[in-house]
C-alpha cells in the first residue's frame, strides 16, 4: 500500500486494471484500517477518474455473492447518499411505491454512515431481518414484489471498509460504488448522484454496460428529485434539465425534506408517510422520484401516466401494505 500511496500522492491516477487490484486487495483482508483510510482520503482530495471507477467497481462485482432473481424482471432505486442534506428515506418510501404500481424491486443499501438513518436503519428497525439466501429473498419477492439486499452480506469489500467510513463520517467513493454493486444484477435502475461530475461519469458507465436507467441529480446538491432546484434528468443516457414545475410540482423549500435525528425518528416519519399521513411536501417528493423510475421501468407510459401510477400506490396504501408484507414475511 505505501507503493500505491505515494504514487497517488504525486497526483497520479490509476488505471482501471490497477484500481481493481487496489480494490481485490481490501477485499481480501490485506490492508489495514489505517492504510484504507489514507488511500479513501486521496478521493477526498481530488476527482476520481472514470478508469479508477471502473475498475473499483469490476473489483466489488468480481467479489461480490451473487444473488440470481433472474425470474423477475428487477429494478433498483437508490442513491449514493453523501449529500449531506439530511432528508428522509426517500428512496426507500420510493421502493414501495414502485412495488405498490407493479415492480418488482431488488433494493441494495446499508446503513447511514454520513447520515442518521439508511435503508438498512429502516428495515432492521421494523424487524426486517437481513439474508443473503436465496429462497427467503425469493419469497420476499414473490409475496410483497420486494427483497433487501443489505450491502455488506454481499461484499466482502464493503464489510470490510465499514469502520473506516464509520469514523470518517463523511462521503467517500464508496457511496459512488453502492447504487453500481448490487449484486442481483437488476435490469433497471434509478440512481440519485449528489453532483453533476458524478451524473457524467454514471451516465458514461451505464452506457457501456447497457443497463436501462435513469440518473437524476437536484442542481443545488440533492442526490435525488428533491423539487427544491432544477434537476439534471438523464434517461438511459439522454439528457435534459427539468424544473419542478414542468413536472407539475410546484418548488419545495429544504426544510420540508428534512429527516429524523434518530433511527426511531425517521422511521416514525416513513411510516406516517407510508400511512398517508405524510405532508403535501413530503408526498410530493416521494412520489417524483418513484414517477422517474416508473418511466424507466415503462418507458412506453407518459411522465403523466407515471406520475398517477405514483400516486395512486401511496395514496391508495398499495404501498404499505407491500412494505407489511414484506415484514410479515419476517416471522
Amino acid at each position: 500500500m505505501r507503493k500505491i500511496l505515494n504514487y497517488l500522492f504525486e497526483h497520479k491516477t490509476l488505471s482501471r486494471a490497477e484500481a481493481q487490484e487496489v480494490l481485490t486487495h481490501i477485499a481480501g483482508g490485506t490492508y489495514s484500517d489505517s492504510e484504507i483510510a489514507a488511500f479513501i482520503s486521496v478521493y477526498l482530495m481530488r476527482s476520481i477518474t472514470v478508469d479508477e471507477l471502473a475498475g473499483f467497481r469490476d473489483a466489488l462485482l468480481n467479489h461480490c455473492i451473487r444473488i440470481d432473481l433472474s425470474g423477475f424482471e428487477t429494478m433498483d432505486v437508490c442513491g449514493t447518499g453523501g449529500d449531506n442534506k439530511d432528508t428522509f428515506n426517500i428512496s426507500t418510501l420510493s421502493t414501495f411505491i414502485l412495488a405498490g404500481a407493479g415492480v418488482k424491486v431488488a433494493k441494495h443499501g446499508n446503513y447511514g454512515v454520513s447520515s442518521v438513518c439508511g435503508s438498512s436503519n429502516i428495515l432492521e428497525y421494523f424487524g426486517y431481518k437481513f439474508s443473503s439466501d436465496r429462497d427467503k429473498l425469493y419469497r420476499e419477492m414473490d409475496c410483497s414484489g420486494v427483497c433487501f439486499l443489505h450491502a455488506p452480506l454481499f461484499n466482502p469489500a464493503m464489510k470490510n471498509v465499514a469502520p473506516v467510513r464509520r469514523a470518517l463520517k463523511i462521503k467517500t467513493f464508496f457511496n459512488m460504488l453502492g447504487p453500481m454493486v448490487n449484486p442481483a444484477f437488476p435490469d433497471k435502475q434509478l440512481v440519485g448522484v449528489y453532483s453533476l461530475e458524478l451524473a457524467r461519469l454514471y451516465n458514461y458507465l451505464f452506457q457501456q454496460s447497457g443497463k436501462k436507467s435513469v440518473i437524476v441529480h437536484s442542481l443545488d446538491g440533492y442526490d435525488e428529485v428533491s423539487l427544491t432546484s432544477d434537476l439534471k434528468f438523464i434517461l438511459n443516457g439522454i439528457e435534459q434539465f427539468l424544473t419542478p414545475e414542468q413536472l407539475g410540482y410546484r418548488r419545495l423549500h429544504p426544510d420540508e425534506l428534512k429527516g429524523g435525528k434518530t433511527v426511531a425518528e425517521s422511521a416514525g416519519l416513513f411510516m406516517r408517510i407510508l400511512q398517508g399521513e405524510g405532508t403535501e411536501a413530503q408526498n410530493a417528493v416521494a412520489v417524483v422520484n418513484s414517477q422517474l423510475a416508473l418511466k424507466c421501468y415503462y418507458p412506453a407510459k407518459s411522465m403523466d401516466e407515471c406520475k398517477d401510477l405514483a400516486k395512486e400506490s401511496l395514496k391508495s396504501k398499495k404501498a404499505l401494505n407491500s412494505f407489511k408484507k414484506l415484514i410479515e414475511q419476517q416471522s
